[in-house]
């Protein structure tokens, strides 16, 4: 089993403690910016950063679904770590400053993927379709964070 790995940035305009806040909050921001790709959205414990629980179905695509239970820890370069209990995935969001006014977001997802030639067609697709999912949720974020849609360079 090869490791799978989806990787999405964006720099958005915006303090980059309110990014990294609205990254943690899993009761109203998380589920405000969250693609069509998530369903059954629910959080089981806490809500915001380290020690929560939250349960979501990923529909990355028509076919292929992923029921997923994460539990929220803190990433030590600053940002949120999900790990997700009913498999080998794990994403983190990261928060990289860009002076004061700026942040560049990192989101990096792995995974142990499958043998054979289903995991050699999951290492080829799977990766562009997660990046794509998860550079909607960037740029929703960014919408909600920037109201006036002010884009940083990045």
């Amino acid at each position: 089993m090869a490791q799978v790995r989806a990787t999405a940035r964006r720099t958005i305009s915006a303090d980059p403690e309110k990014v990294l806040a609205a990254l943690a909050d899993y009761r109203e921001v998380r589920p405000a910016i969250l693609t069509e790709h998530y369903r059954d959205y629910q959080v089981e414990t806490g809500g915001e950063g380290a020690g929560t629980v939250v349960h979501w179905v990923l529909q990355a695509t028509s076919k292929r679904q992923r029921d997923q239970r994460v539990e929220v820890s803190t990433a030590p370069e600053g940002g949120v770590v999900e790990t997700d209990h009913n498999s080998s995935m794990v994403t983190t969001w990261r928060v990289r400053p860009e002076g004061q006014t700026a942040a560049t977001v990192e989101v990096d997802t792995t995974w142990n993927g499958a043998g054979g030639i289903g995991g050699f067609f999951e290492r080829l697709f799977a990766p562009k379709g997660l990046q794509r999912i998860h550079d909607g949720v960037l740029a929703n974020l960014e919408r909600r964070l920037v109201p006036g849609g002010q884009r940083a360079v990045g």
